[in-house]
């Protein structure tokens, strides 16, 4: 007898309130969000669980997190919440919570679900694009490794942890510093896989042993045969992950929806920098 534990990977979902009329919406992510929520509920045998690896909103209001919330009624399944760049603490907490505490609080929690210990860390940060964990994170990531051995363990972050060192690409993920931290934490663990988002591609990776699985996402997509090595061109694209854990190991089978692939913006990486100096100078002020 099998004894496999099937879960669900959504990420970058960007809902935005109706009544922001938001234009920089790349794409109708309220219609797929709800296509992508029908089709959860349709799959056989019922996953245990859903991970929602960050960017909820797209631009972190109460509003649009209210407007989450709404949506996500009726789902009868366990959420796993996590916080992206283009989420706020405050936004969440009240939106989706409905709580006035703790706003300034990252939001790092864990717990089991269907026997799989999943540990969740807040790598929001208000003033990069990219990524990043404080040292009471770290703290709290060994307390969590150490509660309910023998169970397996799944991390869930938005911001992946960097591949390479490279100071051009930061923003693609948890900072250097985090990124070797994390890698030094880990190590020895066992960890059956990592769950992130922000990139808004489906990638696949062996990160120091540990599959390191980032989602698409409900918004749009970066394209991977894009040849620039300065720019990031997005294109037409979305995707959530059935999964499965197995005695064997992680299983990632992707879902993408049809799409025509149609450019929808290419961004520079000095665009990228420029952007996120000013959101560093703005929480500065």
């Amino acid at each position: 007898m099998t004894n496999n534990k099937t879960f669900v990977h959504i990420t970058d979902l960007h809902i935005s309130a109706p009544e922001l009329q938001d234009e920089k919406l790349r794409s109708d992510t309220t219609a797929t969000l709800t296509t992508v929520l029908e089709m959860i509920r349709g799959i056989e045998p019922r996953p245990s669980f859903v991970i929602a690896s960050g960017d909820l909103t797209n631009h972190g209001d109460e509003a649009s997190f209210r407007t989450l919330a709404g949506m996500m009624e009726g789902l009868d399944l366990p959420v796993v919440w996590a916080l992206g760049n283009h989420d706020t603490r405050a936004g969440f907490y009240a939106g989706l919570l409905g709580s006035a505490d703790g706003a300034d609080k990252t939001y790092d929690h864990d717990q089991v679900l269907d026997g799989i210990h999943v540990i969740t860390l807040d790598t929001s940060s208000p003033v990069r694009i990219g990524g990043d964990l404080a040292g009471a994170q770290f703290a709290f990531l060994e307390a969590a490794l150490d509660r309910h051995a023998g169970l397996p363990k799944i991390i869930v972050l938005h911001h992946a942890p960097a591949l390479d060192i490279d100071p051009d690409w930061e923003w693609e993920g948890l900072s250097f510093t985090a990124t070797e931290r994390l890698a030094a934490t880990l190590k020895g663990r066992d960890i059956a896989g990592i769950f992130s988002g922000h990139i808004h591609q489906d990638r696949f990776s062996h990160w120091h042993g540990i599959p390191l699985i980032v989602g698409m996402g409900l918004h749009a997509a970066l394209d991977p045969l894009h040849p620039a090595t300065d720019s990031i061109r997005s294109v037409q694209g979305t995707s959530f992950s059935l999964c499965t854990l197995r005695d064997s190991g992680l299983t990632v089978t992707c879902a993408p929806l049809p799409s025509d692939r149609r450019e929808l913006g290419i961004a520079t990486i000095p665009q990228l920098q420029a952007y996120e100096a000013a959101r560093a100078a703005e929480f500065a002020a």
